[in-house]
């Protein structure tokens, strides 16, 4: 399978989104709403949760189910307010020492004039900044899209996780067709270039586990179960360390990315 055709499994429209994972992976989710600053972005949904008995903190880019709620969604990409609830939220999980896992499934951040104006830059940087020194364990699972800023914001974690068909870039194939060689035709060319399916993203590091997806027309239950098993398994694992050698861990993990 080329690298466009698992875009294109990653942008079905019949894909489960976000919420159909929270519904089917956590027990008991509570969402809570607004960034406290300038209102609440449907685009992204948080709250409390419990893994197999065990509270968390849940976040997720959720693109939404039909015409009407995808619009009311804004298709998954968040505005500012989105990432400063996204990161109310974690800072609330580190307070009460609750473990943090969030879903990623989003072409990017909202780039509209709106959300520029309310520093949509400067709320995706600054949860890069203090997502790397959270003192609890995060856990990234792409599901679906991961583009650009819009999916690194939700994304500076200890294991990042990718579904088979997800994808993780710094810009969609058609955006870079259109920069690199003037041509939004050559998007399959430029699929190929980016290495932005889970395969390559394993082999180069920049994600920890990759989870086989069913085929196309079956059930995800199967799916659903194996990430509730993996989650509490590795959730065990990261909460048993110290802060600060979670913190060292994590430091480590992304000054690795790059080196061949």
């Amino acid at each position: 399978m080329s690298a466009y055709d698992q875009i294109c499994l990653a942008r079905d429209k019949d894909r489960p989104t976000a919420a159909a994972f929270i519904d089917a992976v956590f027990d008991g989710f509570f969402e809570l709403h607004g960034d406290r600053l300038y209102g609440d972005d449907p685009a992204i949904i948080g709250g409390l949760a419990r893994l197999s008995g065990r509270p968390v903190t849940v976040i997720a880019t959720e693109k939404g189910v039909g015409t009407k709620e995808k619009i009311a969604r804004n298709f998954g990409s968040a505005n500012p307010e989105g990432y400063r609830k996204a990161l109310r939220l974690m800072k609330q999980a580190e307070k009460f020492h609750r473990p943090v896992i969030c879903l990623i499934d989003t072409a990017g951040a909202y780039c509209g004039v709106g959300a520029e104006e309310r520093g949509q830059g400067s709320a995706i940087a600054a949860n890069i900044m203090e997502m790397s020194a959270l003192r609890t364990p995060v856990i990234s699972l792409f599901i679906g899209e991961g583009g650009s800023g819009g999916a690194l914001a939700l994304a500076v974690a200890d294991r990042i996780w990718l579904l088979q068909n997800a994808v993780y870039s710094v810009i969609s194939p058609e955006g870079a067709a259109s920069i690199i060689w003037k041509d939004a035709s050559l998007v399959r060319e430029a699929a190929e270039a980016l290495g932005l399916v889970s395969a390559d993203l394993f082999r180069l590091g920049a994600a920890d586990r990759v989870f086989a997806e069913p085929s196309p027309g079956q059930s995800f239950a199967p799916l659903y179960q194996e990430l509730r098993r993996a989650l509490s398994e590795e959730m065990d694992r990261l909460t048993g360390l110290p802060v600060d050698a979670l913190l060292q861990e994590r430091y480590e993990k992304f000054r690795k990315f790059g080196r061949m």
